[in-house]
């Protein structure tokens, strides 16, 4: 019996149970067994391949990435170009776009790369209409959009089928990672330990979590929970390989269903409602409008304006730190600027929301807010001098400058010799 077919039928005897206490042990045991099985396949089907796909080795450039997932023929190409003026073959038929298109969305003094991935279809996950190029490439991507037809999701439940194909490949949407301490060991058994009630394990919870980490054949392991998990998260945790992504779901086409259903869509938890062709909450490239500010806050994006010393600040040019990339820290600042400022930091001045006075003297760690001012003050040179790291470092420098005077010096022996 091949992978596939020992899928189907877990997911049968899934469906003939019963939900209930008595039957919660067997039920997670049987979930525990789907997922391996699962990410068993993944790992066969991707070793037969021999890289990047053609066409969806996209560099990755810009403030944040955002992909485009959906069925064909639901508006994506036609949004990316009314997002960055960027032109995607649209045409009446399905599967008009066969790779992947990228665009840049220009909002807030940030740049944002889309990219028009092509239409999946059910089945996408194990391959089918070139699925997993199109899932791999939304995996390396910061936030998710989903493009959905208006008139055509109460009928044919494209969301459901989408997010059951990015759950079975590890992508949770919307989630974020359970609050468990996991650690394999080479010895000394499995410790299993909770600081809060597991309601949601059954009767009793270390014994399904023991059969479970049997299941991956983990026998030494330190395990501590510290928030009430179900069988999912636990299983998502003993894996480890999840990837957590925000998702906006965008229901396009509303001009062609009644206003009762438009409310009933842009009532759905992360989701908004929209026209590319009516321009109804969805603007030109230049246009501030509901999307783009949805989606500026789904990648948790901020801007910091910095400042020189007896200078008024740059409000031209502010730098776009990321909550999901490198965080929106002062430290997230100084690595985005320079990493000489990094690490020759002293202390930061703010000014904005983040700030209790302005200005205020913050440390490396400070969180900063959207449209705040900050100048870096970096140590002097005495200070430096009494790094305990200051040697190294000044070694580091001279071996760096006589290794490039050395170099210089053999070319220039090289090109007199020709």
């Amino acid at each position: 019996m091949g992978v596939l077919e020992k899928i189907k039928e877990i997911e049968a005897e899934m469906e003939r149970t019963q939900k209930n206490k008595a039957t919660n042990y067997h039920l997670g045991t049987l979930k525990a067994k789907l997922a391996k099985l699962r990410n068993d396949l993944l790992i066969e089907q991707g070793g037969s391949g021999g890289g990047p796909s053609e066409g969806f080795d996209v560099a990755r450039l810009g403030d944040a990435r955002v992909a485009l997932m959906g069925f064909p023929s639901v508006g994506k190409s036609t949004l990316l170009g009314a997002l960055t003026e960027t032109e995607s073959e649209a045409a009446a038929y399905e599967f008009t776009t066969l790779t992947c298109v990228p665009g840049t969305m220009h909002y807030k003094g940030s740049r944002v790369q889309i990219l028009d991935l092509p239409g999946i279809i059910e089945g996408a996950a194990h391959g089918k209409g070139r699925g997993r190029e199109v899932i791999a490439c939304a995996r390396n991507a910061d936030a998710i959009l989903m493009v959905l037809d208006a008139g055509k999701e109460g009928l044919n439940r494209h969301r459901e089928i989408l997010e059951k194909e990015l759950e079975t490949v590890g992508i949770r949407l919307n989630k974020r990672p359970p609050d468990v301490v996991f650690r394999k060991k080479t010895s000394g058994g499995i410790r299993f330990s909770s600081t809060v009630k597991l309601t949601k394990l059954g009767p009793d919870p270390e014994k399904l979590a023991m059969q479970i980490l049997r299941e991956y054949r983990v026998a030494n392991a330190e395990f501590l929970a510290r928030e009430d998990i179900t069988v999912d998260e636990l299983v998502d945790v003993i894996v480890g390989n999840r990837t957590y992504k925000p998702c906006l779901y965008l229901y396009n086409k509303i001009d062609t269903v009644t206003i009762e259903e438009v409310n009933e869509l842009a009532r759905m938890p992360h989701s908004i409602v929209g026209s590319v062709n009516q321009n109804f909450n969805i603007g030109g490239p230049l246009e501030d409008d509901l999307l783009k500010s949805r989606l500026w806050e789904y990648l948790g994006l901020t801007r910091v304006y910095t400042k020189r010393k007896g200078q008024a600040p740059d409000l031209e040019e502010p730098v776009v730190l990321s909550k999901i990339r490198k965080g929106t820290t002062v430290k997230s600042l100084c690595f985005n600027v320079s990493t000489q400022m990094a690490r020759d930091f002293n202390y930061a001045l703010v000014w904005g929301r983040s700030a209790k006075h302005s200005p205020q003297r913050c440390g490396i760690n400070h969180d900063l807010l959207d449209q705040d001012v900050v100048q870096i003050v970096t140590k002097t040179n005495n200070q430096q001098k009494q790094d305990k790291n200051y040697q190294k470092m000044v070694q580091g420098f001279s071996d760096a400058y006589h290794k490039k005077k050395f170099d210089a010096k053999k070319r220039k022996q090289g090109r007199l010799k020709t």
